[in-house]
């Protein structure tokens, strides 16, 4: 194995450098997981509140828009959206979405059957309200790709709850002159109560959020990377200073011995595991040096 031939000092780099990819591929993964649970809570935070929002808007148009100008839907022409408030929530996140900072936000009360045909459901909205028919969850969210970018997006189901609703939706015969004028008589009919009819749909852009969380891993890697360098720098520093130069310094001296340099000595002030070698190597020299000593008198 190529490692056996490397000498200390790049062994100890070697290892190090394994320690460290193995330790980034890990915290790098964890902290991935971590800021993406991080962007994930804030972007379903931001359409919670818009959500709540919305429904507000919806019980001020139902409970005190609606009642002061039902009474004129017999009598005008031209039917008044105001009083809906599918029509009211969607005007007023449109009037939201005109600051820049909401352009890329939705609202959407996606119906499978509506009288205005701008809350016609798409295919991906109307699953959602089949899902919803299906299973009678109160909520359903997750991420979907769109040519403008990822979204985040949550969707609550709407349904029929009042018989006043049929009024507008049961059959064309029942709906006020005026709607029958402004939408005809093909949309928006055959609702029942109780039915799920639609699918209230808030879309966050959630592509800029994790372009952050991308742009905060890259920093927090880069400062890992940095401090791994530092580290890496102060122990080869340290290594050679306390180890490998002693040690080398020690290699020499032996050598030295080898050939008969038996004045040779090596020091080491420190009182620790080489200077323990290094009294211990000193010892062995100044036995060897009166062994052979002795041999030179027995010649002699």
């Amino acid at each position: 194995m190529f490692i056996k031939n490397l000498n200390l000092e790049a062994k100890f780099n070697v290892f190090l450098t394994i320690v460290f990819i193995i330790g980034s591929i890990v915290s790098g993964s964890l902290l991935f997981n971590i800021l993406e649970q991080q962007a994930e809570a804030e972007v379903s935070g931001q359409a919670a509140l818009l959500v709540q929002t919305m429904n507000s808007v919806r019980d001020y148009t139902s409970s005190n828009i609606g009642p002061l100008l039902n009474p004129r839907l017999e009598t005008e022409q031209t039917f008044i959206p105001e009083t809906v408030p599918a029509f009211s929530a969607t005007e007023v996140f449109q009037k939201l979405r005109e600051n820049e900072k909401y352009r890329n936000f939705f609202y959407k009360e996606a119906t499978l059957n509506p009288t205005n045909l701008r809350d016609k459901a798409d295919r991906f909205e109307s699953d959602l309200v089949e899902k919803f028919r299906k299973d009678a969850s109160p909520e359903k969210h997750g991420f979907r790709d769109l040519p403008g970018g990822r979204i985040f997006f949550t969707a609550h189901p709407l349904k029929i709850q009042q018989a006043s609703c049929l009024r507008c939706h049961s059959t064309p015969d029942r709906a006020p002159k005026s709607q029958i004028n402004t939408y005809g008589s093909e949309n928006g009919y055959g609702w029942k109560l109780g039915e799920i009819v639609a699918a209230q749909v808030i879309s966050v852009p959630a592509a800029e959020v994790y372009d952050d969380v991308k742009a905060d891993l890259m920093l927090i890697m880069s400062v890992l990377i940095g401090i791994f360098a530092a580290i890496l720098l102060t122990v080869n520093y340290l290594l050679r200073r306390n180890v490998i130069r002693p040690i080398r310094q020690m290699a020499r001296m032996a050598e030295s011995v080898s050939l008969g340099e038996i004045e040779s000595e090596f020091t080491h002030k420190n009182k620790d595991e080489i200077g323990l070698l290094a009294t211990a190597f000193n010892r062995m020299k100044t036995s060897l040096e009166i062994s052979m000593k002795l041999l030179d008198r027995q010649d002699k």
